[in-house]
């Protein structure tokens, strides 16, 4: 089962069991999915798993940075429904990279590339988010690893 078919499927059984929050998040999950595909060219044009997946790391990586947001503007009660927002989200996502899966894919890249410094970040965080494809992962995190690899 597609993670897009799972999504409406947990969409139709959330709203019978009247789970507003985990109706509203999903649906804009579904929202996020069908206006990419509307960019795409058509409705009826479907996204590959990768691209979906692409979607919700990019809707946790936006709850992430506005937990932040609200928390310095002391909006507690707003972080928190953030949070459970994201909850619902990595469900759909794959296994989170573990940092020893994030370092090897790096010492992989900066081998693989050649790369001497701190120049060449951007052709080695390439290579080392090609090899993480499949997985969940911040991206920081691989630049922070790479950033201390090439010093």
């Amino acid at each position: 089962m597609s993670i897009k078919e799972k999504i409406m499927q947990d969409l139709t059984a959330a709203m019978k069991a009247k789970d507003t929050s985990r109706v509203s998040t999903l649906r804009m999950m579904k929202t996020a999915i069908t206006n990419k595909q509307i960019e795409k060219g058509s409705v009826n044009t479907e996204l590959t798993e990768d691209e979906i997946i692409k979607i919700l790391q990019s809707l946790v990586k936006q709850r992430k940075d506005s937990i932040e947001q609200y928390r310095k503007a002391g909006r507690n009660d707003l972080a928190e429904k953030e949070e459970a927002e994201i909850k619902i989200i990595e469900e759909y996502l794959p296994q989170p990279a573990s940092t020893q899966e994030i370092i090897k894919a790096v010492e992989e890249a900066i081998s693989e590339t050649g790369a001497t410094s701190i120049k060449d970040l951007g052709v080695v965080m390439k290579t080392a988010i090609t090899k993480l494809s499949g997985k969940s992962f911040d991206g920081k995190q691989v630049n922070q690893i790479a950033r201390e690899k090439l010093k």
